[in-house]
């Protein structure tokens, strides 16, 4: 009798099946179900961001037991210890997997990031191995680096930089979150557990960080597309007082008063966006990890992905934000794609529902998040003419189910 994961591999069952194969959802054994994860997540288009979602909330006990068993699959073991599917917890019990190939520990050990460093560090095999230890000993992270906690201090041009960003705003204006820009600053700079965020970040994209040092900020779409304004100099008129409101001292602003402060945000953004324009690609990914609501805004459109993907790894993000990120059609597809891979983000409904609607957003990811809308959703999303026909007639599909449990048992 085949295996599951055989009649999967030779696309031997059914849809519904397979829907319930990239949830998790087989009444089979977990290294076998595990099996199957992987190998959607791997070579299935359309259920591959649902089954990588469901194996990075896969039980840590259990997936530690699978790790560590030197009968399982290969290609189980080469995904777990791959540096973008690692759970840090199962990386002592890979370690010690004889099974696991030393080529993979090799590319981890080159350039993982500050926490997998210091646990090969520790790890009896990696002390027993020249190459393993070669490896680990080229990696950007140094380990008396790890062990000291010692956070590299910024260059010179990133330093000036942060200075002129500090200096240009002004003391007093507050932003959205009733602090300003120089209180937010000052407060993470002289946070350890905030550096070493950024530096942990920056240490495992150390590749693609060198590969695009030179990409200035290009915003997806162009900067047409951010509506920059053009300077206005001119003294605020004066508001209108009315006689009850000359009474109580207070003022009713005209609307001319009201367009004279929409042009000074107008501005204020023109100068942030001329900020971020002086800044190099290492300079960016601070800024989009420390920076405001605003600047985050303009960095999820840098043209350069680590640059954008910094902005939803910013410990300051906002579940708003993200909601607003997944509905915009001038990002980049990564992030749309980088969105759902948190289980912070895909928790949220708006977010998934934001996602389904966007026509930007990749088929095989709307495919595999479409299954969480309610049923008034689903009926607007099969009328929607901005996303594609797959997606507008299975919407309407999975409506009719919903909306008809008969023809839910039936389906």
């Amino acid at each position: 009798m085949s295996r599951m994961i055989d009649l999967i591999r030779k696309s031997s069952v059914s849809a519904t099946v397979m829907q319930a194969a990239a949830r998790g959802a087989l009444l089979i054994p977990a290294d076998e179900m595990v099996e199957i994860l992987v190998h959607l997540a791997n070579h299935n288009k359309i259920f591959g961001a649902q089954a990588k979602m469901r194996l990075a909330g896969w039980d840590l006990n259990s997936a530690i037991a699978i790790a560590s068993n030197p009968n399982t699959a290969a290609e189980v073991l080469q995904y777990m210890a791959a540096e973008d599917n690692l759970r840090p917890g199962l990386l002592p019990a890979l370690l010690e997997n004889p099974a696991v190939p030393e080529a993979s520990l090799a590319k981890l050990a080159r350039t993982g990031a500050r926490d997998v460093v210091k646990v090969m560090a520790e790890s009896s095999r990696v002390a027993q191995s020249p190459t393993l230890r070669k490896s680990l000993s080229d990696n950007p992270n140094c380990i008396d680096a790890i062990l000291h906690s010692v956070v590299p201090p910024p260059t010179l041009p990133e330093a000036e930089a942060k200075s002129e960003l500090l200096s240009d705003e002004p003391v007093g204006d507050a932003d959205a979150e009733g602090v300003t820009s120089a209180q937010v600053e000052q407060a993470t700079s002289t946070d350890p557990e905030f550096d070493q965020h950024i530096a942990a970040f920056m240490a495992e994209h150390a590749s693609e960080i060198a590969a695009e040092a030179n990409k200035p900020f290009q915003p997806v779409g162009g900067l047409e597309e951010l509506n920059l304004p053009v300077q206005d100099t001119v003294a605020p008129p004066s508001p209108t007082v009315t006689t009850g409101a000359a009474q109580s001292g207070a003022a009713v602003a005209t609307p001319a008063h009201k367009a004279f402060h929409a042009r000074q945000d107008s501005n204020k953004r023109d100068s942030t966006l001329q900020k971020i324009a002086r800044l190099d690609i290492k300079g960016r990914i601070q800024l989009a990890m420390k920076g405001s609501k605003e600047e985050r805004s303009i960095l999820i459109r840098d043209g350069t992905k680590i640059v954008a993907l910094a902005v939803l790894d910013s410990p300051k993000i906002t579940d708003g934000e993200v909601e607003s990120f997944a509905s915009q059609k001038n990002v980049l597809e990564a992030v749309l794609r980088g969105i759902p891979l948190k289980r912070r983000f895909v928790k949220l409904y708006p977010v998934v529902r934001n996602l389904c609607f966007n026509p930007r957003t990749p088929i095989d990811l709307s495919l595999g998040l479409m299954k969480n809308l309610l049923v008034n959703d689903l009926r607007n999303l099969s009328a929607n003419k901005e996303v594609s026909d797959t997606i507008r007639k299975l919407a309407l599909k999975m409506f009719k189910q919903k909306s008809d449990p008969s023809k839910q048992k039936s389906g």
